[in-house]
């Protein structure tokens, strides 16, 4: 079987042809022209966490109900000079618009937590995009930031969430420390949980919600408590990869 040049004017045996189009693809690939994979074994995977020598870990908070402590948050954080990134539900934004702009302008990651907070993997890509695309309108009205970063409802995604989000110009972040600060459990073991967690290492993603009981109570001690064990906490824009990485299969982002 043979295939036509692209002149038409020289025939090549199909194999000859596949192997050169894989050649070139490979070429590209090393020449840094490809370079991003989020795909592992056939699956497309969020960001867990990022394989990193700094001692940096991001810290997160997801806002999508509860507002009562986001000042005090904000305040701790300043305090120390730390930077985070706060995933925003539509519903959030929309009622907290001021505590956007705040959040926003003390220097903080605005990030997407779509917009009713609904299971995507059960919605149609469609749907998916208009979750995405309804809060990113808001956020940019509001405060003329284009949003990047997507933390899907309920840690809940498929291939085609991180498709879509990807079409959207949206990494999606997941985390590898959960602070379960949302089992309203008590301060010490929100402390407890972040900073004796097995996932704590450099590169970690830590997840805390502004509006759960006890976390801006837990707050300071858990950002000494980084400080101590020698972690920056930074926000998520600042130790995830844009390109030139691939994925294991535990969601790590490896750098090429």
């Amino acid at each position: 079987m043979y295939t036509k040049s692209i002149t038409s004017k020289w025939k090549l045996p199909i194999g000859v042809f596949l192997m050169i189009t894989m050649l070139a693809a490979l070429a590209k690939y090393c020449s840094g022209q490809i370079s991003v994979s989020n795909s592992v074994n056939g699956r497309e995977l969020p960001i867990y966490c990022v394989e990193t020598k700094e001692k940096k870990v991001a810290l997160s908070f997801d806002a999508a109900w509860g507002n009562e402590d986001t000042q005090r948050i904000l305040d701790i954080l300043a305090k120390h000079n730390v930077h985070v990134t706060f995933f925003m539900t539509g519903g959030w934004v929309e009622s907290f618009p001021e505590d956007v702009r705040a959040i926003q302008a003390a220097g903080h990651d605005l990030g997407n937590h779509s917009e009713n907070h609904k299971n995507m993997s059960q919605l149609s890509a469609d749907e998916q995009k208009s979750e995405l695309m309804t809060v990113h309108n808001k956020v940019k009205e509001l405060t003329g930031v284009e949003m990047n970063l997507f933390r899907p409802p309920y840690g809940d995604y498929s291939d085609s969430v991180i498709q879509t989000a990807e079409n959207c110009g949206y990494k999606t972040v997941q985390w590898s420390v959960d602070s379960l600060d949302w089992k309203d459990y008590g301060t010490e073991e929100i402390i407890k949980t972040v900073l004796d967690h097995k996932a704590l290492d450099n590169g970690a993603i830590i997840l805390c919600h502004n509006g759960a009981k006890y976390t801006a109570e837990a707050l300071e001690a858990v950002l000494n408590g980084l400080e101590e064990k020698g972690y920056q906490a930074v926000p998520v824009s600042e130790l995830i990869l844009r390109e030139n990485y691939h994925m294991d299969i535990t969601g790590k982002q490896i750098a090429d």
